[in-house]
């Protein structure tokens, strides 16, 4: 029984045996594995349907077998969108010989069991989306000739055992996350090829064994981080036909071995650090194509000549500091260079002449240099050029009409040069014609009607010159137009109806000239409009209601016209971002329905005369960021629904007619850059909440009947650059932690009722420039001297306070002051000496002050001594005079009392004298002392005393006389 079993067992695996054989032949290995990836691969797009057991595996789709069907040597799935991570199963098909799995979705990592497929010659998982590092057991593919596995997520170095790929032709790492240096190794692959590792982060040098790659064509490694200089060795690779470096950071100069490259036809060294002149030996290069050295530090002349390098196609030199101009065997009449750009550089002389020669030029780029002078009129040799960059640069003279014979050309860049003149008729020739750029000029004259011949014209920009005139009434055969930019010149009359059919426009400016009319109603056509400015012109009449059609409207600016009516028909964009209608005649009131724009971050209507209430639905536009109604005849209080525009950095309420308390609510918005709330009707104190407002620039609430204190938070307000909050009925001390808000270069206070003394934190304010103005208040006490800290400061106004004290000697080094006043106080003492050039008026009613302007401080000093009663001068001037009288008197009495003894002396020898005249002698000379004791006219006795025979009488003058009559008898 059991022989039986056994017998039938046998028989069952050798009939499988056999139709496993007729299924599979003798691939039933490799097509279990398959069945294993298929069951693992996301197959959206059922690719692998046919991987089904009752088909020959060689039959399946992607694979390719051996010639005798035996073994699975080629899997190619590219492009199958197939997704999910690489089953190790790949790992077990030990005959392939090519793996293309490329620009699919897989993720994960690349096994390190990639290294036993022993027979792998080329593995593409290129452009999917796998991370983790490269194995390095990759290195044991030693049949291996192409690998490609960048536009991948892969990250690390890359690993030096690539070197051991000996028979690798093609490696391609480009497009990854690598870092690391570029190994040495690589220098081992005597069969490379190609070598890709652009667009990596790979760093370091370019290791000099590269030359080792005796084969290599491709050498790609641009934008990445690479450093140091380009190793001579390169010089080395004699089949090197590409080369492209660009946009790492090598330095140091272009090396001269590079000329030894005889079949190097493209080279791109851009967006390096490399510096000198460009060596003359590239001129040797005479396979040369294409050659790109442009964004680098080169100087010097350009010394490459089309006379070697016959085969350049293209020469991008830009973005260097090349002098000088273009050599005069620049470019021979059988040149193929035809793209030329040398943007960006110092080079300077007329329009280089040569470049006439090179007839197959398609492109040039002269811009942002020195050229100048007048454009040759022979322009037109260069038939087949498309585009023409000469902006930026000095030219001068008109356009010249040559020009339209260019009938090749899309782009004429000529802006900001000296060009004048007109645009001439000829440029109606041009049907290719696609962007004309005449912006920054002196142009003038009219805009040719011939222009709107350009049918191709895509954008029209002559901004900034001196065309006058209408805009041609055929502007609308443009239909192509997209941006017409004619603002800042000196156009005039209405704007063409037309223009409406301009149907593709989006940009239309026709601000700053001398427009003026009713829009057309064409305007309703130009569905595609993005952005209108009309401002600065004489625009008028109400605005259309087919500008509500505009749903692509995005910013308008209809400022500083003449138009009137309602503002409704603005309000149907909802992509509106920017609506600016300051200063016109808008009536009526601000139309809720502006809340349908849900977008807008700008709404300007200032200087109107629109009336009512803020509509409260404002509150919803939560992008805005600027609000000026401002100028108007608005009333009532702000709605607390603008507190949800958290957005707002700039809110402009003044010269209004708001009521009711300053809004707590305003300290919510963190925002917040200016602030101005003038001249409305706003009462109660300012809110402390305002302090919240850490951005805050510029404060002003002046011109209100705001009251209480200035609150202390204000000096949280550090970024402040100006506050204004004179003109209201503020009271209190002035809060010396103002002195935090250091950047403030605008303090005004005026016209309240601020007591206290100045404070002297606010000499901390060194930044005060424009103006401190303290005017018109309460203050009292002294000046500070810390005020003489402002150094910055232009004008000081103090005045019309109650300060007193010396005007502090400190103020004086405020040498940048050009308006001083301190009028109006109780100040004295001395003025600084710099003060001497402003005005009395700056000191005026400060009785006591004194120095240049005023008068001098030793004037006023006399000035205070005679400053007596007209009675009390006339009694000192009486009493000097009497005064004076008595001591003239007095010294003549003297002096005659003095003759006389002298007189009695020279007579006394005849006479003698009893005791009786002695004593009267006596009497006469010492003087009776009872009497006479202590008076201040009292002579010397010594001096007069007469001789013992001497007699005077009581009259001196007489008895002279008479004795001498007695004496001759």
């Amino acid at each position: 029984m059991d022989c039986i079993r056994m017998s039938h067992f046998v028989l069952f695996f050798t009939v499988l045996s056999a139709v496993l054989a007729v299924t599979f032949g003798d691939s039933s290995t490799d097509s279990y594995w398959l069945h294993r990836i298929k069951s693992k691969l996301v197959d959206p797009a059922g690719v692998l349907e046919s991987w089904s057991p009752t088909a020959h595996v060689c039959s399946w789709n992607g694979l390719r077998c051996s010639d005798d069907e035996a073994y699975v040597i080629g899997l190619n799935l590219s492009a199958s969108r197939l997704s999910g991570s690489l089953p190790p199963e790949f790992w077990n098909l030990s005959s392939l010989q090519t793996l293309d799995l490329s620009l699919n979705f897989l993720t994960g990592s690349i096994p390190p069991e990639i290294g036993q497929l022993q027979n792998l010659r080329t593995l593409l998982l290129y452009s999917n989306s796998l991370s983790g590092k490269i194995p390095p057991e990759i290195g044991l593919l030693k049949k291996l000739q192409v690998l490609r596995i960048g536009d991948n997520m892969l990250a690390g170095q890359i690993p030096p055992n690539i070197g051991n790929l000996t028979e690798l032709r093609v490696l391609g790492l480009a497009y990854c996350q690598l870092n690391g240096s570029i190994p040495a190794e690589i220098g081992n692959l005597k069969n490379l090829i190609s070598l890709d590792l652009q667009e990596n982060s790979l760093s370091g040098l370019i290791p000099t064994e590269i030359h080792g790659c005796d084969e290599l064509q491709n050498f790609a490694a641009s934008n990445n981080k690479l450093d140091g200089e380009i190793p001579a060795s390169i010089g080395k690779l004699q089949s090197l036909q590409i080369l492209n470096l660009a946009n790492n950071s090598i330095s140091g100069l272009i090396p001269t071995e590079l000329s030894h490259l005889s079949n190097l036809q493209y080279l791109n060294l851009l967006g390096n650090r490399l510096n000198g002149e460009i060596p003359s030996e590239l001129n040797h290069l005479v396979q040369l194509q294409k050659l790109d050295l442009s964004s680098n530090n080169l100087s010097g002349s350009i010394n490459l000549f089309n006379i070697q390098l016959q085969n350049l196609e293209v020469l991008v030199l830009a973005d260097n500091a090349f002098t000088g101009s273009i050599p005069s065997n620049f470019c021979l009449k059988n040149s193929n260079l035809q793209q030329l750009f040398l943007a960006q550089n110092k080079l300077s002389g007329g329009f280089p002449l040569e470049l006439l020669n090179c007839s197959l030029l398609q492109q040039l780029d002269l811009s942002n240099n020195n050229f100048e002078g007048e454009l040759p009129p022979s322009f037109d040799k260069l038939q087949n050029l498309t585009d023409l960059l000469l902006n930026n640069n000095s030219f001068s003279g008109s356009l010249p009409p040559g020009i339209g014979n260019m009938s090749n050309l899309e782009n004429l860049y000529l802006f900001d040069n000296m060009i004048t003149g007109s645009i001439p008729v000829e440029i109606g020739k041009l049907q290719r014609l696609s962007t004309i750029y005449l912006y920054d000029n002196q142009m003038s004259g009219s805009i040719p009607m011939q222009l709107t011949n350009c049918t191709s014209l895509a954008a029209i920009d002559f901004f900034g010159n001196h065309f006058s005139g209408s805009i041609p009434e055929t502007i609308g055969k443009l239909k192509n137009l997209v941006l017409l930019q004619l603002r800042q010149n000196d156009l005039s009359g209405p704007i063409p109806p037309s223009l409406g059919y301009c149907k593709r426009l989006q940009q239309l400016a026709l601000a700053d000239n001398k427009l003026s009319g009713v829009l057309p109603p064409t305007f309703r056509f130009l569905s595609e409009l993005s952005t209108v400015t009309l401002y600065n012109n004489s625009f008028e009449g109400p605005l259309p209601e087919s500008l509500s059609y505009l749903k692509n409207l995005k910013i308008i600016n209809f400022s500083h016209n003449k138009f009137s009516g309602t503002i409704f028909p603005l309000t149907g964009s909802n992509s509106l971002t920017a609506l600016d209608l300051t200063n016109n005649s808008f009536s009526g009131s601000i139309p809720s329905t502006l809340a349908i724009s849900k977008t807008l971050t700008r709404l300007r209507l200032a200087t109107n005369l629109l009336t009512g209430n803020i509509p409260s639905e404002l509150g919803q536009l939560t992008k805005l960021a600027f609000l000026d109604l401002s100028f108007n005849h608005l009333t009532g209080e702000v709605p607390s629904q603008l507190s949800s525009c958290q957005k707002l950095q700039h809110l402009l309420l003044n010269n209004n007619q708001f009521t009711g308390k300053m809004p707590n609510w305003l300290g919510s918005l963190q925002e917040l850059g200016e602030l101005h709330l003038s001249s409305n009707n706003f009462h109660g104190p300012v809110p402390a909440e305002l302090g919240n407002c850490s951005r805050l620039l510029k404060l002003s609430l002046d011109t209100n009947n705001l009251s209480g204190e200035i609150p202390q938070e204000i000096g949280e307000l550090t970024s402040l650059n100006v506050l204004n909050l004179q003109r209201n009925n503020l009271s209190g001390s002035i809060p010396p932690t103002i002195q935090q808000c250091k950047k403030l270069y605008e303090l005004r206070l005026s016209e309240n009722f601020f007591t206290g003394s100045i404070p002297s934190e606010l000499g901390r304010l060194t930044e005060l420039q424009v103006i401190l103005d303290l005017s018109r208040n309460l203050l009292c006490g002294e000046i500070p001297s810390s005020l003489g800290n402002l150094l910055k400061l232009e004008r000081l106004n103090l005045s019309f306070n109650r300060l007193q004290g010396e005007v502090p000697s400190s103020l004086g080094k405020l040498t940048s002051l050009d308006m001083l006043n301190l009028s109006n106080n109780h100040l004295q003492g001395e003025l600084p000496s710099t003060f001497s050039g402003f005005p009395l008026s700056s000191f005026s009613g400060n009785d006591k002050l004194c120095g240049p302007p005023l008068s001098s401080c030793m004037d006023s000093a006399g000035h205070e001594k005679n400053k007596l009663s007209n009675t009390a001068v006339i009694c000192i001037i009486v009493a000097i005079v009497f005064t004076s009288t008595v001591i003239c008197l007095v010294l003549i009495y003297i002096m005659l009392r003095i003759w006389c003894n002298w007189r009695k002396v020279s007579i006394s020898n005849s006479e003698g004298a009893g005791i009786e005249q002695k004593r009267e002698e006596e009497k006469w000379v010492y003087g009776d002392e009872k009497k006479r004791k202590g008076e201040y006219w009292r002579v010397n006795s010594m001096a007069l005393v007469p001789s013992q025979k001497e007699h005077i009488s009581s009259s001196c003058i007489f008895h002279v006389k008479m004795d001498t009559q007695n004496h001759g008898k």
